[in-house]
């Protein structure tokens, strides 16, 4: 009898927390191991919910090509970007959490290309694959130095690199060694600059035009500092081999 009053004190205490809790939309292109396709959906996603879980939110997230949903969360139309770099340029239409991690971003090419990056002249004539919508920093994405080619993607660019069309592309080195892995690539076939164009802070952002959209950055924000006190933040790094120093 106690067993069962026990289970029935739970079961009710879960119903009330659901039924209390609010529900955030989220939105973002598959970024190993940040984010990816299959629950529970990577490491940013999972920070991410732990920490709004702390605040009484939760939430429910949906896998959308970067560009839709960028413009998705600019209009208000789903809450938030899990996982953004900051550009200046963006602060005038999302609002950005303090970041949680940052990214290391370096150029790809082929082994049989000897480039190195040693800043933005070094790029001067050759033909850089981008993704569409991605804030590599305003210096780079305002730079008449070298000729810019978007993509959809990462793995469009490896293609186009493969096939001449492209002299280098760039991403995290994390998630494009993930992607390639992911798309049955070899990292093998490709070469990762020993210099990157910048460490980009990651970040939670949600759109100017969202009427609540100061309020959920600034819950995230306390529930960053709680799931870093009581050791949740650390324990969901390590889940995915990441350690900090």
């Amino acid at each position: 009898m106690k067993v069962t009053s026990l289970c029935l004190t739970v079961l009710l205490t879960f119903l009330s927390w659901t039924s209390w809790a609010k529900t955030l939309t989220a939105a973002q292109d598959p970024w190993p191991p940040f984010v990816t396709s299959e629950a529970p959906h990577g490491l940013s996603i999972e920070l991410v919910s732990a920490a709004l879980e702390t605040q009484g939110y939760q939430l429910e997230f949906q896998i959308m090509p970067w560009a839709r949903a960028l413009s998705e969360v600019q209009a208000g139309n789903v809450d938030l970007l899990p996982a953004t770099w900051f550009t200046e340029q963006r602060t005038s239409v999302l609002a950005y959490s303090d970041h949680y991690l940052y990214n290391q971003i370096k150029f790809i090419t082929l082994p049989t290309n000897a480039f190195e990056y040693n800043g933005l002249d070094s790029l001067a004539g050759k033909r850089v694959g981008t993704v569409r919508g991605y804030g590599y920093g305003d210096e780079f994405l305002n730079s008449t130095r070298f000729n810019r080619s978007e993509a959809n993607d990462l793995i469009s660019n490896l293609r186009r690199l493969e096939a001449g069309r492209i002299d280098v592309t760039l991403e995290d080195e994390l998630v494009a060694r993930s992607l390639m892995s992911d798309n049955g690539l070899n990292a093998n076939n490709y070469r990762f600059t020993t210099n990157g164009l910048s460490a980009n802070s990651l970040h939670v952002t949600s759109g100017l035009a969202n009427p609540n959209a100061l309020e959920y950055i600034e819950a995230f924000n306390r529930g960053l500092e709680q799931i870093k006190t009581n050791g949740t933040f650390d324990k969901i790094l390590l889940k995915y081999g990441i350690a900090l120093d």
